[in-house]
Order: structure tokens, then sequence, then C-alpha cells
């Protein structure tokens, strides 16, 4: 994975300009809830039990199909202590979506889903999308958030809900495809209705003339 302190990130990944809109993701969340797990899983189809604590903030590429438009995502994993805060938050200016995950077997994770919104609404721009996954799903012995309390706090922030387990890889793949789906929505409704947060393309998705040719790797 790629270091976020490498200045040169971006020319790593300019070079292939084949593709019709580039996002940029995030996955925010308390330490410990699985966001580094559910990026691996979704990226590279692969986990590791163990738990290795994100340093600061580090992201991946993945480049998928959405109606006929070849869309790059950059997704963001970032830290979830404290004192990594004010790096992470650093990076929620243009962000598309955004990913905001507790764990299903930590109630602390879950009270904290209010405070991580109030950030979201306070970095980012106005037209950021944020899907709400309770992750580790998989660990229904050891569950203390119930998926209706889940779905209560989802629907109360004005969110879409669901749950994961980047173990067992359910959800994964899904959630991101519905988060790339809802930011296409919108960024089609605002382009009709010329908005020009959308339109001037100050922060929103990268827009090429070029087309992509046939592939089919983004089905993994």
């Amino acid at each position: 994975m790629a270091s976020a302190t490498d200045s040169r990130y971006g020319q790593k990944e300019s070079s292939d300009q084949n593709f019709d809109y580039m996002f940029k993701i995030l996955i925010i969340g308390n330490s410990s809830v699985g966001k580094t797990s559910f990026l691996f899983r979704y990226a590279d189809d692969s986990f590791t039990p163990a738990f290795v604590s994100t340093v600061g903030i580090d992201f991946k590429v993945k480049t998928i199909y959405r109606n006929d438009k070849r869309i790059k995502l950059q997704i963001w994993d970032t830290a979830g202590q404290e004192r990594y805060r004010t790096i992470t938050t650093a990076y929620y200016r243009g962000a598309m979506g955004f990913i905001l995950m507790y764990d299903i077997t930590n109630e602390e994770s879950f009270n904290a889903v209010q405070d991580w919104s109030t950030q979201i609404k306070t970095y980012s721009w106005d037209n950021a999308q944020v899907l709400l996954v309770g992750n580790k799903c998989d660990m229904e012995d050891e569950r203390v958030v119930s998926a209706e309390k889940g779905r209560q706090l989802a629907e109360h922030l004005g969110f879409e809900f669901f749950e994961a387990s980047a173990k067992d890889n359910i959800n994964v793949k899904q959630t991101f495809e519905r988060l790339v789906d809802i930011i296409c929505e919108k960024m089609s409704e605002s382009l009709d209705t010329a908005d020009p947060a959308v339109t001037g393309a100050k922060q929103g998705p990268q827009l090429t003339d070029q087309q992509a040719p046939p592939h089919q790797d983004c089905a993994c």
C-alpha cells in the first residue's frame, strides 16, 4: 500500500488516464473497527486476522465499471486514533464519499459514529455521500449493537446502512458499489441542474474524454 507521505503518489497513478471518472473515498471510524481489513478485502480480496494499527493514512486504487463508465476509486484508509485526527481530517476535503464504520462487537465505536458524522459535515464538501457500515457481522456471538440500532442511527443521520464482514467477505463489494452508485446518482442530478459544485469540478469527480477498452478485472 502506498504511503500518503509519498508526494509522488499522484504521479504514480496519473500515468493511467484511461478512465471516465475518479472518486476519492475515505473509510473512517474508531481504531480497530476493521477499516484496513475492509479495504484489503475489497481491493485485493485478502484478509489477515492480525491487527496492525494504521499510522496516519494510506490508500489503494481500484478501477470498476458502473453504467458503462470506467471509474477509478482512490480509497483512503484512515487511522482512528485521536492523535492522528488532525492528519486524517485534512484528507476529507475533496472526498466524494465516506464509509463510516463501527464494530458491532464494540459499543464505544458505535457511540462514536455521531462524532465522526459531525467531522464529515465540518471538514468535507456538502455533496459528499456517506454509508454507515456495521463491520464484523460474522461475530454474532459477541454482538453488542443490534442491526436495528444501526439502521435507526443511519436513518437519523440520513445515511444508507450495511452490516458487513471483511473476514467472511459479506457486503464488502456491495458497500463500495452502492456508495459509487449514490455518488453517480447525485452527480447526475447536479449536472442536470447545473450545480457548479460538480460542473466546476473544483472538488468533485474528474472527467476525461478517453474511453476505456472492454475489461473484466473489476468483477473480483
